[in-house]
C-alpha cells in the first residue's frame, strides 16, 4: 500500500476511533461512580459528576454532561506521523512473518523436494567407428551379453551394465553393427579397427542406438585392410576375404557425432538442482581425449536406492526435441515388449527435481537386477489432490498409493504417440 492509500485509510478510521473513546468514557465513569472516590479527591478533580459535585460547571450537571458528548480533539497527522505508522506496520509484519516461519512443520517442508547432486556431470570414454567412409564417434553403455560387457568395460575403463533384456528386442528396434574380430589392429570393442555401422541419427527413419551383434573374420591368408562402409564389407564378403557371423548379443551403443551431425551441446553449462532437461544433455564433446560429459540425473530405483540415468534418444520427436537428443522413432517398436522396462515420472504432487518439475521418478528396475534395460516406456503418475502428495521412493509406496486411490497411473503419449526413452543408468562417481 502506497503512502497516499494509508493516509487515506487512516482518516477513514478516525470517526471510529472517536466514537469508541467515548463510548469507553461513560463506561469509566459510571465503574468509578459505583466505586467511590478517595477522600483527597473530591468535586471536579475527580471527573465524576454527581448531584453535588458539578457547582463549578456554569449551567450544572446538564451543561456538564453536554460538554462530556464533544469529540476528543485529535492532534493533526502529520507525514512523519504517517512515516512512523508505516514503518511500525511494516516491522509488525516482518515479526508476523517469523512468527510463521519458525512453527512451520516437517510435514509443510514436504511440499518442495529438493535432492541434493541431482543433476551432475559425468564423463564416458568415445569409441571411433564408420558410416559410409566418415567418422562416427559413440559411447557404449550396455550389453545384453555378460563377456562383452566385462571385455569393453576391461578396455574402456568404464562400466558396461549388464541389460540381458536387449536381447528381446525385435529386428525393427535394432541397428546392424559390424565389429571385427581379427585384421588391422585398433581400437575397436575387439581390439581390432574401429566399427561399422548401417545407418546414423541422418536416417532417422532406421536409425537405432540398440546395435545387434555382427562378428568380421578375415580369413586366412587374405590381406586385411580398414573397411569403412557396410558397401566395403559386402564386397569383402562376396569375394570370400571375410566371414561374416550373427551373434545373439545386443549392445546399446549411442551415436554421439556422426558424418554431418551430433548430439545437440547444451550453451549454459552450469548445472544445480534445478538444470532444466531442455536445452541439451550433453555438456563436452572432446574427440581428443575421447570423452563426452553427459548430465546424469537422479532419481530412485525400484526399492528406493539412489541410481542416476543419462538421456541419448527418444521417441517420438517432440520429447526428443525438447530434452536436446536424438529423435530414434524406431524405438516405437518397443512399447509393448520385454526389451523395454517401466519408468514412472510425475506430472504434479511435490515439487521438485524430475523432469516435470515434481519429485524425481521411481524406475522398476535399476543395474544389477535380472530385468534391468536402459531402454524405458514412460508412464505418469497424478495425485488426485496434488495439496496431500507425499513423498514415494519405490515400487511398493506406488502401488500402494494406486491400491488406496490417492494417485493416478497411465502410459504417457506425448503428441498421442508411443514413447520410448533411452536413458541408461550409469555410476557418475567411476
Amino acid at each position: 500500500m502506497n503512502k497516499s492509500l494509508r493516509y487515506i485509510a487512516f482518516l477513514a478510521i478516525i470517526p471510529l476511533f472517536t466514537t469508541g473513546l467515548t463510548i469507553d468514557y461513560f463506561t469509566d465513569v459510571d465503574a468509578l461512580k459505583s466505586k467511590g472516590t478517595g477522600t483527597s479527591q473530591y468535586g471536579s478533580s475527580t471527573n465524576i459528576c454527581g448531584l453535588q459535585l458539578c457547582s463549578e460547571i456554569p449551567g450544572g450537571k446538564a451543561a456538564w454532561m453536554e460538554q462530556q458528548k464533544q469529540p476528543i480533539p485529535l492532534a493533526p497527522v502529520t507525514e512523519e506521523a504517517m512515516m512512523e505508522e508505516e514503518a511500525m506496520m511494516e516491522e509488525e509484519a516482518m515479526m508476523e512473518e517469523e512468527a510463521m516461519m519458525e512453527e512451520v512443520t516437517e510435514a509443510d517442508l514436504g511440499s518442495v523436494l529438493r535432492l541434493s547432486r541431482a543433476n551432475i556431470p559425468t564423463d564416458i570414454p568415445l569409441h571411433q567407428g564408420f558410416y559410409d567412409g566418415g567418422d562416427v564417434y559413440f559411447i557404449i553403455t550396455d550389453s545384453s551379453d555378460p563377456k562383452h560387457a566385462e571385455i569393453i568395460t576391461e578396455n574402456q575403463g568404464w562400466q558396461v551394465e549388464l541389460a540381458p533384456l536387449l536381447t528381446n528386442a525385435p529386428d525393427e528396434a535394432l541397428s546392424k553393427t559390424y565389429m571385427f574380430t581379427n585384421g588391422i589392429e585398433g581400437d575397436g570393442v575387439h581390439g581390432y579397427q574401429g566399427e561399422v555401422f548401417t545407418s546414423t541419427p541422418a536416417q532417422e527413419d532406421v536409425y537405432s542406438a540398440l546395435a545387434s551383434h555382427v562378428h568380421v573374420t578375415w580369413n586366412e591368408g587374405e590381406t586385411s585392410r580398414v573397411l569403412d562402409s557396410d558397401a566395403m564389407i559386402m564386397e569383402a564378403a562376396e569375394n570370400d576375404e571375410i566371414t561374416l557371423t550373427e551373434l545373439d548379443v545386443v549392445l546399446n551403443m549411442p551415436q554421439i557425432i556422426w558424418p554431418d551431425g551430433q548430439m545437440m551441446v547444451k550453451e549454459d553449462k552450469t548445472l544445480t538442482d534445478e538444470t532444466p532437461y531442455g536445452g541439451g544433455q550433453v555438456l563436452d564433446i572432446d574427440t581428443e581425449e575421447m570423452t563426452v560429459t553427459f548430465i546424469a540425473h537422479r532419481g530412485w530405483g525400484p526399492d528406493g536406492r539412489t541410481i542416476y540415468y543419462i538421456v541419448t534418444d527418444a521417441t517420438p520427436s517432440g520429447p526428443a526435441g525438447m530434452m536436446g537428443v536424438v529423435s530414434a522413432p524406431s524405438s516405437a517398436s518397443l512399447i509393448a515388449n520385454s526389451a523395454a522396462v517401466d519408468l514412472f515420472q510425475f506430472k504434479n504432487g511435490l515439487k521438485g527435481t524430475g523432469p516435470l518439475g515434481f519429485q524425481p521418478g521411481i524406475a522398476a528396475s535399476a543395474p544389477g537386477d535380472a530385468n534391468y534395460s536402459p531402454m524405458w516406456r514412460v508412464f505418469m503418475i497424478g495425485w488426485d489432490n496434488p495439496d496431500e502428495a507425499q513423498l514415494l521412493e519405490t515400487i511398493d509406496d506406488m502401488n500402494a498409493y494406486k491400491k488406496a486411490g490417492l494417485i493416478d497411473i497411465g502410459i504417457a503419449r506425448p503428441m498421442d504417440s508411443d514413447h520410448i526413452v533411452n536413458c541408461p543408468f550409469i555410476d557418475p562417481f567411476q
